[in-house]
């Protein structure tokens, strides 16, 4: 660490900070966004068990997800705010857009579900057989290093074949091959999951917090006029996931496209590289499976 950021450790916190930290959404009204712009701000000024801390006080009134806000803190080391950037404003503190609500409600309104979504699908499963290995084959041809999670705190990064038969039971998968089995984080530990050991990216994977799966499977339809779709998850909770092909495409049309999905309401957290999805067809920690309601393998090269 640097003097002036040992320096900075040691400040009060900014009053920029202070007022987020005053004002936090409740869940349902922008919540997680919330939790990954304010630790994205306080990385320069504290150490992330101390945001951790800091933010777990500042919700006290709304319960949070086992690990919802580490993953946060997590997430938001790959874009700290560096102090003296401009502009320094509230409304500057991240690059994406706000949700363009007139736009959003026009998707929604077109008539699509998830019927439609499933009815699209080029591959269809009908029986209650998982396909996770299939899938991934397929995602991930060879033998890659892919880092998967029973949970956000227990993972590994091993060779595709190595998790060859155990991929059924398990929730959480890095949707790009790593470069490495180790990297090291932001505040220099040594781990199987970092953005340093994140390979180019080959999905870039959509999210939507709010609605019904009905209004994700409109919007991810949308989104598949501009780019290919390839798979449609189930989270097992509330939400529909898509995970759009995107190796060899330029950083200036992945960000225009994520832009447009976070316009629509789409989670940002997932830009980052080396942030965990759903495991295809694998089984959530309730015990409820990561359902593929579209599956396009032909997309994918």
């Amino acid at each position: 660490m640097s003097d002036i950021a040992e320096a900075n450790r040691k400040l009060p916190l900014p009053q920029f900070v202070r007022d987020l930290l005053s004002a936090p959404p409740r869940r349902g009204e922008g919540l997680n966004l919330w939790l990954y712009k304010v630790a994205r701000v306080m990385h320069p000024y504290r150490t992330p068990g101390e945001i951790i801390e800091t933010l777990a006080a500042a919700t006290v009134g709304d319960p949070m997800k086992p690990g919802e806000i580490e993953r946060a803190v997590e997430r938001s080391a790959a874009t700290a705010w560096k102090p003296g950037e401009r502009p320094r404003s509230r409304a500057r503190l991240t690059s994406w857009p706000k949700v363009n609500t007139e736009q959003r409600e026009a998707v929604i309104g077109s008539g699509y579900g998830l019927v439609d979504l499933w009815e699209m699908s080029p591959r269809r499963f009908e029986d209650n057989e998982s396909r996770a290995e299939e899938i991934i084959d397929r995602l991930f041809p060879g033998d890659p290093l892919l880092c998967v999670g029973r949970r956000n705190s227990e993972f590994a990064t091993r060779h595709r074949e190595t998790w060859r038969g155990k991929l059924a039971k398990l929730q959480l998968i890095v949707p790009s091959p790593m470069s490495a089995q180790f990297g090291r984080t932001q505040d220099g530990r040594v781990s199987e999951h970092t953005l340093e050991n994140t390979g180019p990216r080959r999905f870039l994977v959509i999210e939507f917090d709010t609605g019904t799966v009905d209004d994700h499977a409109a919007l991810l339809l949308h989104l598949a006029e501009r780019d290919p779709l390839v798979l449609a998850v189930h989270s097992g909770g509330k939400s529909l996931h898509g995970w759009f092909y995107f190796t060899g495409k330029t950083e200036e049309r992945l960000r225009r496209f994520m832009r447009y999905a976070v316009s629509l309401g789409a989670d940002p957290a997932t830009w980052t590289r080396s942030q965990f999805v759903r495991m295809p067809d694998g089984l959530r920690d309730n015990g409820k499976r990561q359902t593929i309601y579209l599956f396009n393998p032909k997309v994918v090269k």
